[in-house]
C-alpha cells in the first residue's frame, strides 16, 4: 500500500493538473476499447459495465471495438493515448499471454499501462467425452501416462488460455497429450461432443449445458476455488492434488501509464461499488462469470505473475506469433 501511494504521488506530479483533473473526472465521454469483435466475452462484459459507469460518473462510457492481432492493435492504441482516464481498454488474461506469445510488441505489457481493476472471472474446464473410460482427473492422468501417444485434447486455438492453461496442467501433472487446435471454443466443444477428440479444454459456458445433459463429463474447473456457478465440479487442485494450479480468464480495465492515481482509484472504487449490486452480479452470472475484485496494485501483481507463469509455458512449447 505504501508503494502504491508513492507511485500515485509521482504520477500526479508528472501529469500537470492531475489533482484537479481527478476532481472533475470524467470531463468528457470515455472510450472503452475492446480488441475483439462485438459479441465476444470481453465485449459483453464491457457492455455490462459501460452504462452503469455512465450512470455513476455522469459522462458516457462508450465501448469501441478495434479487433485484430489478438487484441494487440487496440492495446497499442491505448498505450499511445493521453493519460487522462478518457481512453481505457477492457482486456483479459490474453494480455499477459501475449507478452510472450508475440515476438515483438509495440508496447511494454507492464510499463505502458496503469491497471485499474479486474471486473470479472471466468472458469475454464477439463472435460472428456462420456465414452472415455475415466471418471476423475486422476484417472485421466493415469490414462495419459499409460498411453502417451494416444490421448489428445481439443482447444480453442493456439495461444488461448484453453491451450496454455491445459499445457500448464500437463506440465504440473508430468504427462503429455497431443494438442488439437480449433477456431474457437464452439468448434472445439463440438469436436469432443462428436467423438473426434477425447479430451476438451474449454471455458465453462459452452461445456456446462452439455455436461448437465450427460453429453460431456467435466472432470475439473481451473479456478483456485469451486465456482458458485457450478459448485458440483472440483478444482484441479482437489481433483488431482496439483497444489497451486490456477488458469482462469480474468477480465479487467487498463488505463495508459501515468494516468493520475486519483483517477485510477476513482474508477476502481466505482467498479467495486457496482460489483456489490445484485443487478450486476446477476448479469455477470448470466454470462457464466463471477465478479472479481482487486486494488490497482493487486491487479498489477496479477498481470505480472501471469506474464511470468504463462511465459514459461509458451517458451517451453515453442509457441510464437510474429
Amino acid at each position: 500500500m505504501k508503494v502504491l501511494f508513492v507511485a500515485g504521488v509521482i504520477a500526479a506530479t508528472l501529469w500537470p493538473g492531475a489533482q484537479s483533473l481527478a476532481q472533475t473526472y470524467p470531463a468528457k465521454p470515455v472510450r472503452i476499447l475492446v480488441g475483439f469483435a462485438p459479441g465476444g466475452g470481453i465485449d459483453i462484459v464491457a457492455r455490462l459495465y459501460a452504462p452503469r459507469l455512465t450512470e455513476a460518473l455522469g459522462q458516457s462510457f462508450v465501448v469501441e471495438n478495434r479487433p485484430g492481432a489478438g487484441g494487440t492493435i487496440a492495446t497499442d492504441m491505448l498505450a499511445k493515448s493521453p493519460p487522462d482516464g478518457h481512453t481505457l481498454i477492457m482486456v483479459s488474461v490474453t494480455h499477459s499471454i501475449n507478452a510472450s506469445l508475440y515476438g515483438k510488441l509495440p508496447y511494454d505489457s507492464v510499463k505502458s499501462f496503469a491497471p485499474v481493476s479486474p471486473v470479472a472471472l471466468l472458469a475454464d474446464v477439463i472435460a472428456v467425452h462420456p465414452s472415455v473410460p475415466v471418471k476423475t482427473l486422476r484417472e485421466l492422468i493415469s490414462l495419459a501416462k499409460a498411453k502417451p501417444k494416444d490421448v489428445s485434447y481439443a482447444h480453442a486455438g493456439s495461444g488461448t488460455l484453453m491451450h496454455v492453461g491445459m499445457e500448464l496442467f500437463l506440465s504440473m501433472a508430468n504427462v503429455k497429450m497431443l494438442a488439437v487446435p480449433y477456431n474457437g471454443a464452439g468448434p472445439s466443444t463440438l469436436a469432443v461432443l462428436g467423438g473426434q477428440v477425447p479430451v476438451l479444454s474449454t471455458s465453462l459456458p459452452p461445456a456446462l449445458p452439455h455436461a448437465r445433459a450427460g453429453k460431456l463429463r467435466i472432470l475439473a474447473v481451473t479456478t483456485a476455488q469451486r465456482t458458485p456457478l457450478a459448485p458440483e465440479f472440483p478444482t484441479v487442485d482437489e481433483a488431482a492434488g496439483l497444489k497451486g494450479y490456477e488458469a482462469v480468464v480474468w477480465v479487467g480495465l487498463l488505463a495508459p501509464a501515468n494516468t493520475p492515481a486519483a483517477v485510477v482509484n476513482r474508477l476502481n472504487g466505482e467498479i467495486e461499488r457496482l460489483q456489490q449490486t445484485r443487478e450486476l452480479r446477476e448479469l455477470l452470472a448470466s454470462q457464466s462469470s463471477d465478479p472479481f475484485r482487486a486494488t490497482p496494485a493487486g491487479f498489477a501483481d496479477l498481470i505480472r505473475s501471469d506474464i511470468e507463469k504463462y511465459g514459461r509455458i509458451v517458451r517451453g512449447i515453442g509457441l510464437k506469433v510474429e
